[in-house]
């Protein structure tokens, strides 16, 4: 549901315009951007579907416009009073223009497959875009917002960079522990793998000779108290990666001993380049770096952060900011940052010469946080875990799935890896982890909280405010489904291939959310397992995920049905056809 501009309120303060049958949306700032001549910024908000505009030079909201469903990233481009937004959702790239203190939408260019990161490149004038789900980035005119052309990069591409010259693209992988380092000339692709997951924006050092990005890296070590305040669970680092091959790369540890930084965010230069700010949204706060002198380590470096840095305050500063600090944008010629907070519904003014918060731009929003909000803030908040290690989101996504399997303690043994599942209707997917024994979700948001992160035990209050937050959790819009140039005879033969009984797929993957919530033991089990049998999981959105199966052994649909998890060895059917397992391919893409 959609609002009415906004207006303006003495103090800066701002009041969303609604019916009296429309509430009064919370907007979710996850990016912002400058325009090229710095006099206005525009933020994506995610939760409302919307852009603001903020006029600088006052501080205070000037317009607000409907863009998409779920924007992700901004950037300003071509024309000095011109930005570009990807929503991903809408699978659309929208080009927005500002005229007379007022957004209007240009252009609105579907590219689909979760358009995720943008950059500009001037010495083209063009627009790169990460597709997401396809594992993808694509080039669009400037002008005619048309694909010049399509470069396949690798599994989840998100966070986009590009170098001085424009000569090189940097692309984060979430689903490859790494970055893609493109050479746009030549069109070669080439795969840094670093054992880095929820990768944080990249930037090109000033001379293109490196890429700087946050990220957090995941040790595989059992869930313990020593082990996690150690760093060997969850850690957060930075690093330049070279873009030569052959040279070194470089780490900063970010994590201090009882007080770690969790989901760092997104990055940026300030002022002449000396200074570097980052965002923590685990941690509700930003990060200031002076580069000269940092114990920057190789990769065997320590798990905590050098203790001679952190009281060091003219080289490291952590600045509280609550909320969720994403985006993050440096006012041009001077000290001052930009940060979108997710959670306050606002834009906050960090003066980086008193190292505090200057002023806060409210982008409106209700004046109370619905329970829904207040499980979001559980959600995002790794201040819950021993030490603020990581988070809720920092294993779930958005509420998603990651990369790799891991040990959550949930399945009665230790150091047997799961896949993370989405959680996603999770209230409707009853009995829950992958044995399902649990059967009681209370009792699972009380046993995340205190023995996965060994914080301390929730309220009831808190909980109720969790399950408000996962029972309006939006799935993310299955571009499989949408789009329309697939073959629909092969996914109609898919169809009547998965309810036949040629595979026998709904005899357990049934209902709205293919599962029969029921245990069955279809022969993927360990010695080592507690309990017997799986509890069936959901196919909704199997396409968009990595890790399929418990223990994520399967790398795809086809690996699936291939070798782990055949229909004859399930069901005793007589087996498919290699053309009937593409048909059923094609079908499970769109549920």
């Amino acid at each position: 549901m959609r609002i009415p501009p906004i207006a303006i309120a003495v103090g800066w303060m701002l009041t969303a315009v609604a019916a009296a049958d429309r509430p009064i949306q919370d907007r979710s700032p996850v990016d912002l951007a400058f325009t090229a001549d710095g006099k206005w910024l525009v933020t994506a908000n995610q939760t409302s579907g919307t852009a603001t505009l903020i006029d600088v030079a006052r501080q205070r909201v000037a317009a607000e416009i409907e863009v998409g469903e779920y924007p992700v990233s901004v950037v300003a481009g071509g024309e000095p009073d011109q930005v570009w937004m990807s929503c991903r959702d809408s699978g659309t790239v929208v080009r927005l223009a500002i005229e007379d203190g007022k957004l209007t939408k240009m252009q609105t260019r579907t590219v689909g497959y979760h358009p995720w990161g943008l950059v500009w490149n001037p010495q083209r004038g063009s627009l790169w875009v990460a597709q997401r789900a396809a594992g993808r980035v694509v080039e669009l005119d400037g002008d005619s917002g048309e694909v010049v052309r399509t470069i396949e990069v690798g599994n989840w591409p998100e966070r986009l960079a590009i170098s001085p010259a424009g000569s090189h693209l940097a692309v984060t992988l979430a689903g490859e522990q790494g970055i893609a380092i493109i050479d746009l000339d030549r069109g070669r692709v080439q795969k840094r793998s670093f054992r880095a997951l929820n990768q944080g924006q990249p930037m090109f050092s000033a001379d293109g000779s490196e890429v700087w990005l946050p990220w957090m890296m995941y040790r595989a070590f059992p869930i313990n108290a020593t082990n996690i305040r150690r760093g060997w669970i969850w850690g957060s680092r930075m690093g330049r990666i070279p873009l030569d091959d052959s040279g070194t790369r470089r780490i900063l540890t970010l994590d201090q001993r009882g007080r770690a930084v969790a989901d760092p965010c997104d990055m940026t230069w300030v002022g002449d380049g000396r200074q570097w700010v980052m965002t923590a949204g685990g941690t509700h706060e930003l990060l200031w770096f002076r580069r000269k002198r940092l114990p920057w380590r190789d990769y065997a470096g320590t798990d905590h952060m050098d203790p001679r840095l952190i009281p060091d305050q003219t080289r490291f500063r952590r600045i509280a900011l609550g909320g969720r600090p994403q985006g993050i944008a440096a006012a041009p010629g001077s000290t001052t940052v930009y940060v979108a907070n997710y959670l306050r519904n606002s834009v906050q003014v960090v003066d980086l010469r008193e190292f505090r918060v200057g002023h806060e731009i409210d982008l409106g929003g209700p004046r109370e946080p619905s329970p829904a909000r207040r499980g979001a803030a559980i959600f995002y908040d790794a201040t819950r875990s021993l030490d603020q290690w990581y988070s809720c989101h920092t294993c779930h996504q958005d509420g998603g799935t990651n990369a790799v399997a891991t040990d959550t303690l949930n399945d009665g043994s230790p150091r047997t890896f799961k896949t993370i599942l989405p959680l996603y209707d999770l209230p409707r997917t009853g009995p829950w982890t992958w044995h399902g024994w649990q059967t009681d979700l209370r009792g699972a948001m009380t046993k995340s909280l205190t023995s996965t992160m060994l914080g301390t035990p929730p309220s009831e209050k808190e909980i109720d405010a969790l399950l408000s937050f996962f029972d309006q959790l939006k799935r993310p819009v299955n571009p499989f489904a949408v789009d329309d140039s697939r073959d629909r005879l092969a996914i109609a033969r898919g169809r009547k291939i998965f309810f036949g009984s040629a595979a026998g797929c709904a005899d357990c993957h049934s209902g709205p959310h293919y599962t029969d919530g029921e245990i069955h033991d279809v022969g993927s089990g360990a010695a080592s397992d507690r309990y017997p049998g799986y509890n069936t999981p959901s196919l909704r959105g199997a396409a968009l995920r990595l890790r399929l199966m418990h223990d994520g052994r399967a790398a795809s649909l086809d690996a699936l049905l291939r070798k782990y998890h055949r229909p004859q060895d399930v069901s005793g059917s007589p087996g498919l056809s290699e053309a009937q397992r593409k048909d059923l391919i094609e079908f499970l893409k769109t549920l």
